[in-house]
C-alpha cells in the first residue's frame, strides 16, 4: 500500500504508468474490446468500470497537450449504428476534472482505433459494459 495511489490501480498498472514517457498512449478498453489480441502489454482490470479507471489514471499523470489531435480519443460510432453513448459525457467530466483546459475528444474510426491499440504502450481491459467506451489517452510531461 502507498499513500495517494488510487486503490483500484494494481501494482502492475502503476508500474506500467511509471514506465510510460511523454507522448506514450494507453488504452482503457471496455469489456467488448479485443484487448488480448491488440495489446503489447495487457493489464486486466475485470470488474472495474472505465470511468473509475480513467479517473484513477488521470490522478497520476497529466495529458499531453501537444500533437495534431486531442490527448484523449474515443472510438467513433460505426456509421449506421444507432447506439447511445452517455458514458462519453462521464468521460468528459472526468477529463475536465483533472485537466480544466480540456476542450473535446478526438474520434478515431473503429479499425484505426484497433491499430492504435496495437501500438499503444498498454491496454487496460476493464469490465465496462457501456458500448463505445474505449478511450485512448496520451501521457504528458510530469513536472514537480
Amino acid at each position: 500500500m502507498l499513500n495517494k495511489i488510487p486503490k483500484i490501480l494494481s501494482p502492475e498498472l502503476v508500474k506500467i504508468l511509471m514506465e510510460m514517457g511523454h507522448g506514450d498512449e494507453i488504452i482503457i478498453a471496455d469489456g467488448n474490446f479485443p484487448s488480448a489480441s491488440c495489446a503489447q502489454r495487457l493489464v486486466r482490470a475485470d470488474g472495474l468500470s472505465g470511468t473509475d479507471i480513467l479517473d484513477a489514471v488521470l490522478e497520476l499523470f497529466p495529458l499531453d497537450p501537444y500533437g495534431e489531435e486531442a490527448p484523449v480519443s474515443l472510438m467513433e460510432i460505426v456509421p449506421g449504428d444507432t447506439v447511445e453513448t452517455p458514458i462519453w459525457d462521464e468521460y468528459k467530466g472526468i477529463v475536465k476534472k483533472h485537466n480544466a483546459s480540456f476542450k473535446d475528444f478526438n474520434f478515431i474510426e473503429r479499425f484505426e482505433f484497433y491499430e492504435r491499440a496495437k501500438k499503444a504502450f498498454a491496454v487496460i481491459a476493464t469490465g465496462e459494459g457501456a458500448l463505445y467506451a474505449n478511450v485512448l489517452i496520451r501521457k504528458g510531461v510530469v513536472v514537480d
